[in-house]
């Protein structure tokens, strides 16, 4: 399928925006090629990645449906528990289908269990990288899985979920592919810096003949012969008349340093990730917040919440209607004990919360009537309100 273009030519052969990156590799720079797998070799890229996966797949996953128009909890079916089978629970399914939703903007799986109502009961996810997929338009014709091929009605045995989408695109975009660029610098500076330390590289320098003066032939030979010695990590054999100077080894150094810095924040913004949050140095300025509660509340709304709600909507479908799938996002918004404290009294106090219910956030059971006899010894029973006489 082409995912940016009409042609009949191209429709075989792209199926992601990373092979309409690959098409267009001959016509830029040499550098570092970015994809999905060496992006992962970027500590900026592996952070941010596995920062949202980690924060996703650790939220409770509870199911609702509506009664008279409130909200009840319902039992979960198996596949919102152990959705991989009995070896895979929901939390490293959750963490497996985040992960790739990041990096390639799809995650896919085959339903290889139904339950009597015929919705997935369990759902064995594959490799992004052994998924070929074929479309008309904005709709998928067939998927192959390594030899297997998904056409017609097998289509339904295909779990996909995908993210950051545009109109008439049937798959999701990597965010890989929009910071290739960026990445491509950044991978460059580190490979650059691994071969300069392993001896196989050497910034421009200054070879000196301290025993004569060469002309441009002899200088072109010593050149040459330098550089074929040092290319593979060789030595260099030469007498007391050459003198090796390397003059941009300290620039070269800041520069990559430089490039390394801008990376990391360029990166962390195309994974959505706030650069402090996976130890990204920020050199424009400190950011302060009033607590932790409120840092994860900015991450949570302006980053993680819509990438959540996809999800929400996606499980949904693994259950009859009316019910729906809610990831309990309050696993993020982790108070310090004071601020908690603060809050629960509040509601308390506003007879949102009973008094049970309150313990229970706490992990505390029930009150016992010799709990409450107690209180009643140790603070006084409470004071009950005179009634007023009627007339």
């Amino acid at each position: 399928m082409s995912l940016f273009g009409r042609g009949a030519a191209r429709a075989a052969s792209i199926t992601s925006a990373e092979d309409l990156l690959a098409e267009r590799r001959g016509r830029r720079s040499a550098g570092a090629v970015v994809t999905n797998e060496t992006a992962l070799r970027h500590s900026a890229v592996w952070a941010c990645l596995t920062l949202r996966a980690d924060l996703v797949s650790t939220m409770p996953v509870d199911l609702y449906r509506r009664v008279a128009g409130v909200q009840a909890e319902v039992p979960k079916p198996p596949v919102l528990i152990n959705p991989g089978g009995e070896k895979v629970d929901m939390q490293e399914w959750l963490w497996a289908t985040q992960f790739d939703l990041d990096r390639g903007g799809n995650t896919f799986g085959v339903v290889t269990e139904r339950n009597a109502l015929g919705l997935p009961a369990r759902i064995d996810l594959v490799a992004l990288s052994d998924v070929t997929v074929r479309a008309k338009g904005a709709t998928i014709t067939e998927v192959r899985i390594g030899t297997d091929t998904y056409t017609d009605e097998r289509l339904d045995d295909i779990w996909h979920e995908r993210q950051y989408t545009v109109a008439g695109m049937p798959l999701g975009l990597s965010p890989v592919a929009y910071a290739a660029w960026s990445l491509q610098e950044s991978l460059s500076a580190q490979q650059f810096a691994l071969d300069w330390f392993g001896g196989s590289a050497i910034p421009m320098a200054e070879l000196k003949n301290t025993a004569k003066k060469i002309n441009k032939v002899e200088a072109q030979t010593a050149k040459d012969f330098y550089r074929a010695a040092v290319a593979n990590g060789d030595l260099f054999v030469h007498g007391n008349d050459w003198e090796y100077k390397p003059i941009q080894t300290v620039a070269a150094s800041s520069e990559f340093l430089r490039t390394r810095e801008f990376g990391l924040t360029d990166i962390a913004r195309f994974f959505g990730a706030p650069a402090d949050l996976i130890d990204a140095a920020v050199s424009t300025g400190s950011i302060t917040y009033a607590s932790m509660t409120q840092r994860n509340l900015q991450f949570l709304i302006m980053k993680l919440g819509p990438a959540v709600s996809r999800r929400e909507s996606a499980l949904s479908r693994l259950t009859p209607k009316p019910r729906f799938v809610k990831l309990n996002r309050n696993a993020l918004l982790a108070m310090d004990p004071e601020a908690r404290a603060r809050t629960i009294k509040t509601e308390l106090d506003s007879r949102q919360l009973t008094p049970d219910e309150a313990r229970a956030l706490n992990d505390r059971p029930p009150l016992t009537d010799a709990d409450l006899a107690q209180f009643d010894r140790v603070f006084g029973a409470p004071r009950t309100q005179p009634t007023e006489a009627k007339a």
